[in-house]
């Protein structure tokens, strides 16, 4: 099965993993898609254009741009099987795509349901219109948590395709699952990891008053990329905190096991889309620390919240308050975080790690609609007294 992989953000190492998977499927991918940064790829890709961080006007502008020279772009690409879209703005490419190869099953990703296509607002109702348009020539529907299609896709409508939960598991591309490293015995101080994607004002606030509450108590170790439009003082706030540290970006999954081997607890609150995406996600980094026996920090009415639940392990903060964070907090000694990461360790390892049988499912499905929809095509234009071969 050949696929065409549209892609908001070349740059972006969730996308490769994504092309590695599909590839341990049994697929064959070429990846096209836009870039935000410099340098080389892991790969030879398509260029559409360029685009920035938080740009919706310009990156709007820019998926008309490529739509428009996307056939002379595409000129020596075989004819896909699937289409495959990354979000909203990957997905109306995909339209003038699939006029290039109608025969192509067109799937739509989503990771993450933008703010923008929320509320009541003309904005959001006239986003979410477009949306669903553009959805009425899609067969399969990809997301990453059942939050967003119990709270967006089905209340509003979006779509009557099929959905397909791939959450974001674990992968090492090319590679058997390798072992977890034994955790090294919990001892003082009680260290926090808090990483990936760093864009929680409420979380930056809330570690730098419970470690300044108690010196030298707790240990918070960062680690990703901060989004210094939503945290201009990220910098300023580390730095004048002895018990808060920032070792940079790390790469998935190479750095894994080094990195939540330093931690205790996993900091899994996000306030940055409360009561919306923030609420609905199982963001990569439940998979990362859990994998590594790193015990989740969530907060309650989450989804979250209701997966640690599901597997009985993490602890729950009832609310969004930097008191209830240190009362949960204080009641932790080593022991008492053994005891916790040892229920972690139960949990069986398919639940944090995507294996090449996932990967076959996937491609699997994919080629399976592809395939009744090329069926009820050819009945359609035999009923029509068109032959076909």
């Amino acid at each position: 099965m050949r696929i065409l992989y549209l892609a908001h953000d070349l740059d972006d190492s969730a996308i490769w993993r994504r092309v590695a998977m599909l590839r341990a499927g049994g697929a064959t991918v070429h990846l096209a898609g836009f870039r935000r940064r410099e340098g080389p790829l892991p790969e030879p890709a398509t260029l559409l254009g360029r685009t920035a961080d938080a740009r919706l006007a310009r990156r709007a502008f820019s998926v008309l741009r490529a739509g428009a020279g996307l056939g002379r772009r595409l000129a020596t690409q075989e004819a896909p099987d699937v289409i495959l879209a990354r979000n909203l703005e990957m997905l109306a490419l995909a339209a003038r795509a699939k006029a290039l190869w109608p025969e192509a099953l067109v799937v739509y990703e989503v990771l993450d349901i933008h703010r923008m296509m929320l509320g009541e607002g003309l904005r959001a109702q006239a986003m979410r219109a477009l949306e669903r348009r553009l959805l009425r020539r899609v067969g399969l529907v990809l997301t990453s948590s059942p939050g967003f299609i119990n709270e967006y896709f089905q209340p509003f409508g979006q779509t009557r395709a099929p959905i397909r939960l791939i959450e974001n598991k674990c992968f090492y591309p090319g590679a058997a699952i390798p072992p977890v490293p034994a955790p090294q015995p919990v001892t003082a101080p009680i260290t926090i990891g808090w990483f990936g994607i760093l864009r929680c004002a409420w979380s930056l606030d809330c570690l730098d008053r419970v470690t300044r509450a108690s010196p030298g108590r707790y240990r918070v170790l960062l680690r990703g990329k901060p989004a210094l439009d939503q945290l201009p003082r990220f910098h300023e706030t580390v730095a004048a905190n002895p018990d808060l540290e920032f070792g940079g970006p790390y790469r998935n999954p190479g750095d894994l096991a080094g990195i939540y081997g330093q931690v205790h607890l996993s900091w899994l609150i996000d306030r940055y889309d409360a009561g919306k995406n923030s609420d609905w996600l199982l963001p990569n980094r439940l998979y990362e620390g859990c994998r590594h026996h790193a015990v989740p920090v969530a907060l309650a009415g989450t989804e979250v919240a209701s997966f640690l639940g599901d597997c009985n392990i993490g602890l729950t903060v009832a609310a969004p308050d930097v008191d209830q964070v240190s009362d949960l907090l204080g009641h932790l000694d080593p022991p008492r975080v053994e005891v916790l990461r040892g229920r972690v360790r139960d949990v069986p390892e398919a639940v944090w790690a995507t294996g090449p049988e996932e990967c076959q499912d996937v491609t699997g499905l994919m080629a399976q609609i592809a395939a009744a929809r090329g069926r009820r095509r050819q009945a359609a234009l035999r009923r029509k007294g068109w032959f076909t071969t």
